[in-house]
């Protein structure tokens, strides 16, 4: 199956679209008061959004082409560029949230202004690069700045929490899961036999650049134990202890913040 989504950018970033469902391939089609541009890129469909939902039930991550935890620039997906001490990202929250779901957005996106060279800061006409905040067809995001106006989905209400927005966050910045690290092998188990069969893609494991950083339990990108599983049984099994629990973060962990640091290298933090 393929989906295809043809989005029109107005001015202030004002999206409509049409899609059909799909775990395969996207084309995007913006059309500029003086320029059209087509972006196509890989799409990974993670099952349908529940409440509350945490992140064996929700999370899309595109495109990862190069299977990193975190990364250089690309052709298909780069780091946001930095401007002196800071890098600016700068978003945009539809109108379709409400006040008091705008506020979680908001405190979510805060939590890198308060802790990392970040600075994501409200869109301006004249900001090529943004993130686009929507309520679409589940969590997701891409993985990396992508050039030009790129979508962070929050379906609500079923996204947007705290963790839900600072996980999707990390992956616009460019980091993906935990459990795909190139040595998650000497921490973790991963029960195959026990995962839904179209979702095993999400736990094979990548060469990643681990930035000098352990495996951490605690990341707001650690997938749950039970993530994609299809009888109940546990999918991630830590060997350090078989009935440890995980994935359930509320928010972005010291790893977390650390390599957000080391990767944007972020001399003051």
């Amino acid at each position: 199956m393929t989906i295809i989504f043809l989005l029109k950018i107005f001015f202030q970033a004002n999206f409509s679209s049409f899609s059909t469902k799909s775990r395969s391939v996207l084309f995007f089609t913006f059309d500029f008061p003086f320029t059209t541009f087509t972006i196509c890129f890989y799409y990974e469909f993670h099952s349908q959004v529940q409440m509350p939902v945490y992140f064996n039930l929700g999370d899309i991550a595109v495109p990862n082409t190069l299977s990193r935890n975190a990364d250089e620039c690309t052709d298909r997906g780069c780091k946001w560029p930095k401007s002196g001490r800071y890098v600016y990202v700068p978003y945009f929250i539809s109108e379709t949230f409400s006040q008091e779901e705008r506020d979680i957005i908001i405190r979510g996106l805060q939590g890198f202004n308060q802790s990392t060279c970040i600075r994501l800061i409200p869109w301006k006409p004249g900001h090529r690069d943004h993130i686009y905040i929507e309520s679409k067809d589940g969590c997701w995001s891409y993985v990396g700045r992508q050039n030009g106006g790129q979508y962070l989905s929050l379906q609500k209400p079923g996204c947007v929490y705290n963790e839900v927005v600072q996980h999707e966050i990390l992956h616009a910045l460019g980091f993906n899961h935990e459990q795909v690290r190139s040595d998650r092998d000497n921490y973790v188990r991963i029960l195959f036999d026990n995962i839904e069969p179209n979702y095993k893609f999400a736990f094979e494991k990548k060469q990643t650049n681990n930035l000098g950083t352990p495996y951490d339990f605690t990341s707001v990108m650690e997938y749950r134990n039970d993530a994609f599983s299809k009888n109940g049984k546990p999918t991630i099994v830590a060997r350090c202890n078989p009935n440890l629990k995980f994935g359930n973060s509320k928010k972005m962990s010291a790893n977390d913040i650390i390599r957000i640091n080391k990767l944007y290298e972020c001399s003051d933090k």
